[in-house]
């Protein structure tokens, strides 16, 4: 049996779901970045700009700059800008992974606990949250893309578009 640092075991997973996400972002038709299935739904551009959002939390959770409430910035204007900055946003998150010594995984850093509640939050619960979380959107993604007629990629398996055999 392998034995894996934590910061190991995030690092392998966390590649492998920003690739699956990835291609769900690239299998979404770039100019419909504004097509919304409800009213209550946020826009593919905005859905897309989650994933951005999420790795800059978890990168400042890893070199200590994160601050509650966060202030981001507001996504471009294209698809395909949204998935560049994806793609670096990645290295990012990987880079502080590597620099932040292992223990700062147990360090706290300030998140909400409950409603209108802040706590101390160990680091290593930010970063699973944060890609357990990228995961579900990327979920409503794969739903988007189906809706604009896009090739729906394999995530965990095969799909219609995207069949093993």
């Amino acid at each position: 049996m392998t034995t894996f640092s934590e910061k190991g075991r995030f690092l392998d997973v966390f590649r492998k779901e920003h690739a699956t996400t990835l291609k769900i972002m690239k299998a979404f038709p770039p100019d419909e970045g504004a097509f919304q299935p409800h009213p209550k739904s946020g826009s593919a551009l905005r859905l897309m700009w989650t994933f951005v959002m999420e790795q800059q939390m978890m990168a400042a959770a890893l070199d200590g700059t994160m601050r509650m409430p966060p202030s981001f910035e507001p996504p471009p204007e294209t698809v395909g800008e949204v998935i560049a900055i994806y793609e670096e946003g990645a290295r990012k998150v990987e880079k502080a992974l590597a620099d932040a010594p292992e223990p700062r995984l147990s360090e706290t850093v300030q998140f909400f606990t409950g409603p209108k509640a802040m706590g101390d939050v160990p680091v290593r619960e930010i970063l699973w949250l944060f890609l357990m979380d990228s995961i579900h959107h990327r979920g409503q993604l794969s739903v988007y893309v189906r809706m604009k007629d896009g090739r729906v990629p394999s995530i965990y398996g095969p799909s219609l578009d995207e069949p093993w055999t």
